[in-house]
This record gives structure tokens, C-alpha cells and sequence, in this order.
């Protein structure tokens, strides 16, 4: 399935820090990066903290975060995972 410019698509997006699975509803041609930084938004964490998370989508990183969503290959109901960069010791 293709997604036509400007396409609204929803995807689900779920957060390493609280395993929180998030639907946000988005614009195909969104970046990478300001998906993730909604993203941190709706689960109440620092949006300004973006460049501190990665992307992993259909199992792999998603290395160009200014890529658009839809030239990254997401289409309506992709899943992605955003993961801090570094790992963190667990408390």
C-alpha cells in the first residue's frame, strides 16, 4: 500500500522509556523527527530532548530522521520504536 502526498495516516508509535503504545494520527509528509518529537509530547517527555532518541522501523534504525514518513516507507498502521540512543543502567 502506498501513501499519496499528503496523505493522512495513522501510526503506532511505542516509546522505550515507558513501553507506552501511542496511535498519532500524521501527515505522510512529516519528518521522521518531529513524528518522534510528538511522540515524546504525548507521553509528557521533553520534545526538546528529540535528537536523543533513535527510530526503529520494520526491525532496522531509521539513520536519516529528516527523511519524510513516507519516504522512510511508513504507511497507514506502520509500528515504530523510539529508544533512547544511549542505554541507561536500570534502577
Amino acid at each position: 500500500m502506498t501513501t499519496a502526498a499528503g496523505a493522512r495516516m495513522t501510526v503506532r508509535v511505542t516509546l522505550g522509556d515507558s513501553w507506552t503504545p501511542l496511535a498519532l494520527a500524521v501527515s505522510a509528509d512529516e519528518t521522521v523527527a518531529a513524528l518522534v518529537a510528538r511522540a515524546l509530547t504525548a507521553a509528557r517527555f521533553d520534545p526538546g530532548r528529540a535528537a536523543d532518541y533513535e527510530v526503529k522501523f520494520g526491525g532496522g534504525l531509521v539513520r536519516d530522521t529528516g527523511r519524510t514518513l513516507r519516504d522512510a516507507g511508513m504507511t497507514d498502521g506502520a509500528a515504530l520504536v523510539v529508544v533512547a540512543r544511549r542505554r541507561r543502567p536500570v534502577r
